[in-house]
């Protein structure tokens, strides 16, 4: 059997030209090696597998090179470039911080750092998990980091950056990683499969990237994982199974569900899921995730925002045009706070199951089959001097008849919201809102009617802290930015999270203004008026306001307690 090697170590890139998803930070390292302007130490952070270690070999490499290229590209054939590949280099060493974090191993650090290089220019220092270096250690570093010898350069590597001490980061030039957008994982993955001779789509592709994360590393790992469990035939279906990935279709599925108003089939669905071995949770925010592709998919210019093969895009654009945004909007709010609450339920099943029903109501289902048809033979039955045909249209000037009340199995779920949404079209008129900023006493003449509502709702204590709360009205740009300060901390709170965007869209119907945005504060405590408590103190506050009572206290020489 061949010696193997994974794909994370057999591909991993050796020169810039190759370096995956971080353009801006190698040009940046080529242009100060071609300027002779390099630095003593240098921080690469970001999240794992995103090519920190990897950077900084390939600039170790570089400076070294005896004949690099005009773009300063390490040319591989030098006794630098060789020995590098051969591990046998004595320019570069690698000192793992998690195992060597205590000062002793510092000292043997420094100790080395005096020592020149044999072949190259330069010795490089890589520190990886800086961050797990103690207190101490990197108290013994500091010097040695700001005043290396001339021949030392130093590369420290964190996943961890807020965790270096801020003497450390002032010594170094801080270069951020970015995660490896999907589709640059897509492209490597890519090429690397046909050097592999494997087959595989793009779709299988797309999963794979997804699930790294961001990480190439990992990208690869699984890479791995799938080939082993596939083979060089890999197949979409095979990857969501190996990987416990929900295959997209379930995702569309249940979305032609809710919009045909059919909750059976997404309860269905749901347990067929559960059933699989999937976790509740993951299903949940893979809905939202695919709702906001749809959310997404309905404006043509943000296409960028879709990190998606071209397949699935179409199959996005085919049902998003057959939703509607507000649709989309209230679906994306139910599954969000399911999110939410899903561990604090006490039945998380019946909890997304719950809101699997409601997003089966946000569209009004279409009337049964069997409905229709009794409602034709109820027709069919009817004496024929009552039936109307096309050849005897009705009388112009005809009233309108009543619509029939609906009884026993005639009912449904859609003629009873098609008959609450009637009812509520007669007797609600919801008034004009315009875009215009609207004048300061109108703001102040609808702000008095609101407490006056919640007194007739019999919620005293609101009415009651509306009413004393100060109104302060400022223009900002095109907005009106009114702010009602009430007397604690405690009262902002509840009012923020419970009734302030009611009381802002009641505001805005009242003043027939959209230009409005409602803001709650705390009177400041020197602004609060003093309220007398005790009987002292009440005796006190009524004789500054009389001075009668004050001159009868003095005459008689009166105690107040």
């Amino acid at each position: 059997m061949s010696e193997y090697i994974v794909s994370a170590r057999k591909y991993r890139p050796d020169s810039f030209e190759t370096l995956i998803g971080q353009d801006t930070i190698a040009q940046t390292l080529k242009n100060s090696i071609i300027r002779g302007k390099l630095a003593h130490a240098y921080l690469f952070c970001g999240p794992r597998g995103v090519g920190k270690t990897t950077t900084a070999r390939i600039f170790a490499k570089a400076i070294n090179c005896s004949n690099p290229s005009p773009d300063m590209e390490p040319c591989g054939q030098c006794e630098s470039c060789l020995s590098f590949q051969e591990g046998r280099s004595y320019c570069i060493h690698e000192l793992d911080a998690a195992s060597n974090n205590g000062v002793e191993d510092i000292k043997n650090l420094m100790d080395q750092v005096r020592i020149p290089p044999q072949v190259g220019k330069y010795s490089v220092y890589i520190i990886d998990e800086v961050h797990m270096l103690s207190t101490a250690a990197f108290n013994a570093f500091l010097k040695t980091l700001e005043e290396p010898p001339a021949h030392a350069i130093f590369i420290l590597a964190t996943t961890e950056k807020h965790k270096i001490l801020p003497t450390i980061l002032s010594r170094c030039q801080t270069y951020d990683f970015n995660r490896i957008s999907i589709p640059d994982m897509v492209l490597n993955l890519r090429n690397i499969a046909t050097k592999e001779n494997v087959k595989i789509d793009d779709e299988s592709l797309h999963v794979i990237a997804q699930k790294a994360d961001g990480a190439m590393r990992d990208a690869l790992t699984i890479f791995d994982q799938t080939v082993a469990f596939c083979g060089t035939d890999v197949k979409y279906e095979d990857v969501i199974r190996n990987l416990g990935v929900l295959d997209y279709d379930y995702s569309f599925a249940l979305v032609n569900d809710f919009l045909a108003g059919d909750y059976g089939k997404a309860l269905l669905a749901f347990d067929d899921i559960l059933s699989k071995g999937f976790n509740a949770l993951h299903f949940c925010a893979a809905l939202s995730s695919h709702l906001r592709d749809l959310v997404v998919t309905r404006n043509g210019g943000l296409d960028s925002l879709l990190e998606l093969p071209d397949s699935l895009k179409r199959r996005y654009e085919e049902q998003a045009s057959r939703c509607s945004l507000k649709f989309l909007y209230d679906a994306l709010g139910i599954t969000t706070a399911c999110e939410a609450g899903y561990k604090q339920a006490v039945n998380p099943r019946l909890h997304i199951e719950f809101a699997l029903m409601k997003l089966s109501f946000l569209v009004k289902a279409p009337e049964s089959a069997p409905a229709q048809k009794e409602t034709q033979v109820r027709i069919e039955n009817k004496p024929a001097e009552r039936v109307e045909t096309a050849e005897q249209p009705a009388p112009a000037e005809s009233k309108p008849r009543k619509k029939p009340a609906k009884t026993g199995s005639a009912l449904s779920l859609s003629a009873i919201l098609e008959e609450e949404e009637e009812k509520k079209k007669e007797t609600v008129k919801t008034p004009e809102i315009s875009g215009e900023l609207p004048e300061d006493e109108a703001i102040i003449a609808a702000w008095k009617t609101i407490p006056d509502e919640f007194k007739a709702a019999n919620q005293i204590r609101l009415a009651n802290t509306l009413e004393n709360a100060t109104l302060e009205i400022e223009t900002s740009g095109d907005m009106k930015v009114v702010t009602f300060k009430v007397s604690n901390e405690a009262q902002r709170k509840w009012i923020q999270e419970n009734r302030l965007l009611a009381l802002e869209g009641n505001l805005q119907k009242k003043t027939g203004s959209s230009k409005i945005r409602l803001e709650v504060g705390v009177i400041p405590m020197e602004e609060k008026e003093v309220q007398p408590y005790t009987d002292q103190e009440k005796a006190t506050a009524l004789m500054g306001e009389n001075v009668e009572l004050r001159g009868l206290v003095k005459d008689f020489g009166l105690e107040t307690r």
